[in-house]
């Protein structure tokens, strides 16, 4: 018989190779589940003395000698050792050696695969409470900068071409929308991850009449899971979790990219905070959007967390498989990433200085108002195949001459169509052009501003549900 400190070293005639060990061992990266195993052995000592596995006196014990654990982890004093595995026989084997014995009655009717599950899932909790709250931020942060953008004309863009007019209010509230997605699916993934493992045992259950109800509710789940199989196989609450970090981090990854653009010389439309830039070692005059393009990088990074997860946990056979051990690498990697780029993000949103002057000079230089145009000689009568025509040789005109449509004469419209007239001029204007757009969802003012109303509302119930998660 090999006695080598493991729990699991009964069974073994030979202690572990020393790179087996460090092959096996996860406790490099899973102490940080420390603070959520403490507290689900808490709860699962609590539920034990309930139904008379322990008594009162034991779980006393265990629970002080628990909390005195989680101080020295707290205070730097505990020695994490890759001998020990994982955190949670780091955790058992030091309670073993400030309480003696007792403390070896604690993993009574529990394995470390519905432990690491439920470890794992009150994680996710805490790391999406607080992305809600930093993804409501940059909510706000969007829509102040909407709500001052309201007059502001500037080109809308297809194909990275100037397209047509639209209000800064408009464009960025198309980020709000795509955010405010992003806040449902990180619900959605709450709700997913508040389902307990726990009491599942190594697969089949437990021989013990465990009271799976009381240990969920003191943990702030909804329900333990309804099959021990799928509770300690299943990771899908994690796969959850990293889709909808990824698709934030996509998100944000645009909004970056666009920003860089817009800060560029070529375009001009906005000015970031240095507070969010850097310089050049060499060149004295850059200012680099570095925040942006750190912001835009990492979406990779979460994207790629995601996909890992999932290729892990494919073709697995159930139930339990210690592949699954790989798996916090992937949540972690994109918990970090999010905590750090979505209130970055909020912040330089904040503090974004855009130029409307410099927006509208490029709504006007780059024949943005050809469809209006088109749609004015469609409401004379032409049809919209040969309006599109007629107003593309317009505009190739004008690029030989170097001008503007607002610029050319009734007498040379005339010699494209006759159903030209006075009205030409006022199609053209980048007020009638964004008025008319006045469909549902629309660039309109009235629709926009009906739209940061709608926004307003949202963000306001956003919060309210905030307040009661926190309570």
């Amino acid at each position: 018989m090999n006695d080598d400190g493991h729990f699991w070293s009964g069974r073994f005639e030979q202690p572990p190779h020393e790179l087996f060990e460090q092959l096996n061992a996860s406790i490099t990266f899973d102490w940080r589940l420390a603070p959520y195993d403490i507290q689900g052995s808490v709860a699962h000592a609590r539920m034990l003395s309930s139904i008379g596995v322990l008594t009162e006196e034991e779980f006393a014990a265990i629970e002080d000698g628990l909390h005195k654990v989680m101080s020295e982890i707290a205070r730097g004093e505990f020695a994490f050792d890759l001998a020990d595995e994982d955190i949670h026989s780091a955790v058992e084997k030091r309670l073993i050696a400030l309480i003696g014995d007792t403390g070896k009655k604690l993993h009574t009717a529990r394995s470390r695969n519905d432990q690491v599950a439920t470890d794992l899932a009150l994680y996710i909790q805490d790391q999406l409470r607080q992305h809600l709250a930093d993804l409501a931020g940059l909510l706000e942060a969007l829509l102040k900068q909407a709500q001052a953008g309201v007059e502001a004309i500037m080109p809308g863009y297809t194909h990275l071409q100037r397209a047509q007019p639209v209000l800064l209010a408009h464009h960025l509230l198309a980020y709000f929308e795509m955010f405010s997605r992003d806040y449902v699916r990180l619900w959605r993934a709450l709700d997913a991850a508040r389902v307990m493992p726990l009491g599942a045992g190594a697969l089949a259950g437990v021989n013990y009449p465990v009271d799976r109800e009381a240990v969920a509710a003191e943990l702030g789940f909804e329900r333990p899971g309804a099959n021990s199989i799928d509770d300690v196989s299943s990771r899908d609450f994690a796969l959850d979790y990293l889709a909808a970090a990824a698709g934030v981090s996509m998100h944000l990854s645009r909004l970056a990219a666009e920003l860089i653009l817009w800060s560029s010389s070529e375009f001009g439309f906005v000015e970031i905070s240095d507070m969010f830039t850097s310089g050049s070692s060499i060149m004295p005059q850059k200012k680099n959007a570095d925040a942006c393009e750190l912001i835009r990088a990492k979406a990779a990074r979460v994207a790629a967390d995601h996909q890992g997860l999932l290729s892990l946990m494919t073709a697995l056979p159930l139930a339990y498989n210690k592949d699954a051990q790989e798996d916090k690498l992937y949540v972690f990697d994109a918990a970090d990433v999010l905590l750090l780029t979505l209130p970055v993000m909020a912040e330089m949103v904040g503090t974004l200085s855009f130029d409307p002057g410099r927006m509208r000079a490029a709504a006007e230089e780059s024949f943005t108002v050809a469809t209006e145009v088109a749609d004015y000689l469609v409401g004379r009568g032409e049809s919209f195949r040969d309006a599109h025509r007629i107003v593309g040789q317009l505009v190739r005109k004008c690029i030989d001459e170097g001008r503007r449509l607002d610029e050319l004469g009734l007498d040379e419209l005339s010699g494209f169509s006759e159903r030209f007239d006075e009205g030409y001029h006022e199609a053209v204007r980048l007020e009638s052009a964004i008025e008319r757009k006045a469909s549902y969802g629309g660039t309109a003012t009235a629709s926009v501003r009906a739209q940061l109303k709608g926004a307003a509302s949202r963000l306001e119930g956003m919060r309210q549900t905030l307040d009661e998660l926190d309570g």
